[in-house]
């Protein structure tokens, strides 16, 4: 009990600190903090939610003790909360069917094949989060859309002529530009940082061998058939007024990112016919990473699937044709 606990502290003060690491203004620090969920998943993916529950609350108290509660707060929701949860959602199953004859056959107790939650569904409540997230953090300048742009727009402008006293007035049409993306973009970073840090930490503890499920197959991950419906909804209100239309914009890229990454499991499905699959990947990972917007791509293959089902035709083509009958 007692390693137990030292290890949900541990992992707690190394997330309150990386996520701290902000206030020092140095550019290690930013990776720092987006890496800070890592050690409380990592936690609750190899000795359970409750371990990263017990750190990340001992890590929001500190935190709140130090530096106030905004930062108290902060941390709960955008660290301690998807951390505990999105580990609980790895480690959660269900039987999938009954004993096989073999096991059964034996004297010692038969394990029921099990049903791991599906890595589409975690791919939803990353999205979900990256959503709560952004919002939480608009909410912090403003509470209406004119005064969070506004914020924005004059922290933009602060940070510009810092770099560039001589900057002309024509750069205004820029930041407006910026603060237009400002909401989405900040979605899309809190989106892919939550899914990099639960794919390192389900990667330390199946290298450290305390991961306790399979690894999953990544080709295979697809979201729910009413996410199509919900980007909908939410493109839909991105033509209204007000901060409505932020938090669908936010919703809308949280669930638009969702599809790129179900692109990606696409393509690799796709391509496991051609001879020089690994150039053409690795080729596309590339392209994606230093230019970023052929992510858009990514998306479209992933919404092309949803509606068209390409892996599954894809797969079926594949399979031998069945034995004739005798």
């Amino acid at each position: 009990m007692m390693a137990f606990v030292l290890i949900a502290l541990i992992a707690g003060a190394a997330s309150a600190l990386m996520f701290a690491s902000i206030i020092s203004g140095a550019l290690i620090s930013l990776v720092l903090f987006y890496l800070a969920p890592l050690p409380l998943m990592v936690a609750a993916i190899g000795w359970g939610p409750l371990c990263a529950s017990l750190g990340g609350i001992a890590a929001a108290i500190g935190l709140g003790a130090l530096f106030g509660l905004p930062y108290c707060i902060a941390f709960a929701v955008t660290v301690a909360l998807p951390a505990w949860w999105l580990g609980h959602l790895v480690l959660l199953s269900r039987a999938a069917g009954p004993v096989t004859p073999a096991a059964a056959a034996t004297d010692a107790p038969a394990e029921p094949e099990l049903e791991w939650y599906p890595v589409g569904r975690i791919l939803l409540w990353i999205a979900g989060f990256a959503t709560l997230t952004t919002i939480a953090a608009l909410l912090t300048l403003g509470t209406d859309a004119e005064t969070i742009m506004g914020t924005l727009r004059r922290g933009l402008m602060r940070l510009l002529r810092a770099t560039d006293p001589q900057s002309s007035g024509e750069i205004g049409q820029f930041v407006d530009a910026m603060v237009r993306i400002a909401p989405a973009g900040a979605t899309i970073i809190a989106m892919m940082t939550l899914t990099l840090n639960l794919w390192l930490s389900a990667k330390v503890t199946a290298t450290s061998g305390r991961l306790r499920r399979p690894w999953p197959d990544m080709m295979t991950a697809e979201l729910p058939p009413m996410t199509l419906v919900g980007l909908c909804i939410a493109l839909a209100f991105c033509f209204t007024g007000g901060l409505l239309a932020i938090a669908a914009q936010i919703a809308a890229a949280a669930l638009m990112m969702a599809y790129a990454l179900t692109g990606f499991a696409v393509l690799h499905t796709l391509t496991l016919a051609l001879k020089s699959r690994t150039f053409w990947l690795g080729s596309t990972y590339a392209v994606v990473v230093v230019f970023g917007w052929p992510v858009i791509a990514m998306v479209i293959l992933g919404l092309a699937d949803a509606v068209f089902g390409f892996r599954e035709r894809f797969l079926r083509s594949r399979q031998p044709p069945p034995l004739p009958t005798p």
